[in-house]
């Protein structure tokens, strides 16, 4: 890899948002009701030894460094937010992959997968190979918590150790990929770190890789960023471990996924976070601070030729 790459481990940079993530599905889990069962979400928070601890339960409210109180209630708002929203959105997309293998298809590709447990979680379509692509050190702390606990896939999972700034084809070809066969991908959590140059190669390669009957299912979180990037909270909530979450994420102008699907020739279905919650049960908290989970989430497919 090039060294102009930042590359990162679990608790710096961008796989620090995996472990947020991650705390987010544990407090989901821990939830009555939760949208969401995670068992492993929290032992990965437990093993991270971040300087101060993520909360992983409903009742546990946000580390704090000194804040307004004020901002301190509002960084505890928005968190609680976070936590319905990560609920929400594992379950929606659960169901696009596990719907996607249901229907025959048994690749199923996890961009940027982070600390998803999707491969011991999930009920899959016998036959099912999963395959994680995300940066080498996030992926061996993962595999090391699995084995530690005793995880058993429920599929063939492919660990695939590459940065998705390089020749991740190549890698998730060498791991046995065949674009013969239809796949089953996901971007969820991904595209606002991307550059737009990477978030357009990417989408020409899945399109390349992507056998007609193929599926993708993506998360365009990039309107929520518009909307609060400025906001005293989002400055707020990552300065308890030393980082500005606006500095993360890529704000060059770009198409959006829709969009650059449909002019692919997929035929894509998007739902509105807010109307994927409800539909669920579970309405997004409402904010009266200006943040809105205005993220859209969507699946798309390749027609058949």
């Amino acid at each position: 890899m090039s060294d102009r790459y930042e590359q990162w481990d679990i608790v710096s940079s961008v796989g620090f948002t995996a472990l947020m993530v991650a705390a987010g599905r544990a407090v989901e889990t821990n939830r009555d009701g939760g949208l969401v069962d995670d068992p492993w979400a929290e032992r990965f928070v437990d093993a991270a030894g971040t300087p101060q601890r993520l909360p992983t339960r409903p009742e546990e409210g946000w580390p704090r460094t000194g804040q307004d109180p004020a901002v301190a209630a509002e960084v505890d708002a928005f968190w609680s937010v976070m936590t319905t929203y990560q609920g929400v959105r594992s379950r929606y997309f659960d169901a696009a992959l596990t719907a996607a293998t249901e229907r025959g298809i048994d690749q199923v590709v996890l961009l940027a997968a982070g600390l998803d447990s999707r491969a011991v979680r999930l009920s899959w379509a016998a036959g099912t190979t999963v395959y994680e692509v995300d940066q080498p050190a996030v992926l061996e702390f993962k595999d090391e918590v699995l084995a530690e606990h005793g995880a058993q896939p429920r599929c063939d999972r492919r660990v695939v150790g590459v940065d998705l700034r390089d020749d991740w084809v190549s890698a998730l070809r060498a791991a046995g990929f065949d674009p013969q066969r239809p796949s089953v991908w996901l971007a969820e959590g991904l595209l606002p770190f991307l550059p737009a140059a990477a978030e357009a190669d990417l989408f020409a390669a899945v399109d390349e890789l992507s056998a007609p009957g193929s599926t993708v299912a993506v998360e365009h979180f990039a309107p929520v960023f518009e909307s609060s990037a400025a906001h005293p909270a989002i400055v707020a909530f990552g300065a308890p471990f030393g980082m500005d979450l606006r500095d993360l994420a890529q704000t060059e102008p770009r198409t959006g996924p829709a969009e650059r699907l449909t002019g692919m020739g997929w035929s894509v279905e998007a739902v509105p976070s807010p109307d994927a919650a409800a539909g669920f049960g579970r309405p997004l908290p409402a904010l009266g601070s200006g943040i809105r989970m205005n993220s859209v989430l969507l699946t798309a497919t390749k027609p058949d030729q």
